[in-house]
């Protein structure tokens, strides 16, 4: 019997537990807890000077409102980072290849940025929706245009990040078999197929991190528009 290449993708159970529950929670058990001293060891401080890289990078375009969110987005960014990274190795389940994980993101966050926008500057967060300048006739058509592409922008979130990594995982797994197949036939094939692998798991190493940036950065650039 052929076993489907996107069994991979099924939330697996042992012993009645779902996994998911496990690899979510697994990458916060990893990270070692900063302490109060002023020296700490080299890890955490690596660790420490990343943070704060990373968070001056990301709330560089926003004002003072939006700095309020500085935490959420950069314990986000780690979260999936540190989910993509473990899925890429082997007997592992990716949590971040479920739609409904990544919707369970995207919905709430970007909800969130634009009840801000109505609360704060309900002026501004509607004028997004109609250009200046737009002529008369215009004018309705492009205000259903703007708000079907505000009600995308989640879905496009969400299935941004399960497509990446739903490919990567799914060309991998048919270049192994490859290799498997072609090894005791075509030795120099299978030889040149691997390091075909080996390249594309170097990818899929920078697409995991990648992903992660683009998901926190797409909510940055939301908020922006609504603090």
């Amino acid at each position: 019997m052929m076993v489907s290449f996107f069994d991979q993708f099924a939330s697996p159970l042992y012993l009645g537990i779902p996994l998911i529950a496990i690899a979510i929670t697994l990458p916060w058990v990893l990270y070692p807890t900063p302490s109060s001293r002023w020296i700490n060891n080299r890890l955490i401080t690596v660790q420490g000077w990343l943070i704060n890289r990373f968070t001056n990078q990301l709330m560089l375009p926003l004002n003072m409102g939006g700095h309020k969110w500085a935490l959420l987005l950069v314990s986000l960014m780690i979260f999936l980072i540190t989910i993509n990274m473990l899925g890429l190795l082997p007997y592992t389940f990716t949590p971040t290849t479920q739609l409904s994980l990544n919707m369970g993101f995207a919905v709430p966050l970007w909800l969130a940025t634009v009840i801000i926008g109505m609360r704060n500057q309900p002026t501004v967060a509607l004028g997004h929706l109609l250009p200046e300048g737009t002529p008369i006739p215009l004018i309705p058509v492009l205000i259903i245009i703007e708000t079907i592409s505000l009600f995308i922008r989640p879905l496009a979130l969400g299935v941004r990040l399960t497509a990446n990594l739903t490919a990567g995982h799914l060309l991998i797994q048919l270049i192994a078999t490859a290799v498997f197949v072609l090894l005791p036939m075509m030795p120099t094939v299978a030889i040149l197929t691997a390091t075909v692998l080996f390249l594309l798991t170097l990818l899929e190493v920078a697409v995991a991190m990648i992903q992660a940036y683009v998901f926190v950065l797409f909510l940055s650039l939301y908020l922006q528009e609504n603090v």
